[in-house]
């Protein structure tokens, strides 16, 4: 690889770190390359690349990027997961990988937001919920009163309705038999005083 070549592969790993939101740091000692191509396609959903090549090359591309503090984890044989979408997951897969293997692909430790990981703190974040299932809880948290609110203002026209039922019922608004109405009862007797009144004038007149 000739020097414009390596620029080339130092510019191209730069700008794979500098847009990854986060980056875990392997072992990856003893695993053969058909692993390492099973892994990387376990890998693809999740948004994540698998990148192996020499430290030196990664050394200068952290520096070039601006995450130098990845550059004491360079140190032997050594693959960059660059996540770019579900952190979670991707620790997860590795994490699970590592399981099943029993010894090859092992946990250096990382970046996640420009702070630094260990091994342990990757291994915390691979026993995280992944982003759908956060969410999925996230969804049903704000569902649940906003339920409980239909439901009791659901009731509470319910209660209304019956209420207003009743009033009509007892005649107490427009149309009601139950309560006479007060004016009529008023103008007739006005109507039997003018009448009396008119009759005694009459006599008078007489």
């Amino acid at each position: 690889m000739n020097r414009e070549e390596k620029a080339a592969v130092i510019d191209q790993i730069a700008d794979e770190l500098s847009g990854s939101d986060a980056i875990f740091a392997l072992d990856y000692r003893g695993i053969t390359v058909a692993q390492i191509a099973e892994l990387r396609e376990k890998l693809r959903p999740t948004g994540t690349k698998l990148r192996v090549a020499k430290n030196s090359l990664s050394d200068r591309a952290a520096d070039q990027a601006g995450v130098a503090s990845l550059k004491p984890l360079l140190v032997g044989p050594t693959a960059l997961a660059l996540v770019r979408g579900d952190a979670a997951a991707a620790a997860k897969i590795l994490s699970d990988t590592a399981r099943v293997l029993r010894g090859p692909l092992q946990f250096k430790g990382g970046l996640l937001g420009g702070a630094a990981l260990s091994p342990a703190d990757a291994e915390a974040i691979a026993r995280l919920p992944s982003r759908e299932v956060l969410n999925a809880q996230l969804v049903g948290t704000i569902a649940a009163p906003l339920t409980g609110l239909a439901r009791t203002l659901n009731a509470l026209i319910a209660g209304v309705a019956v209420q207003l039922g009743q009033i009509r019922d007892q005649g107490l608004v427009g149309g009601g038999s139950g309560v006479p109405e007060p004016a009529a009862e008023t103008d007739a007797a006005e109507t039997d005083a003018a009448a009396t009144d008119a009759a005694a004038t009459a006599d008078a007149d007489n």
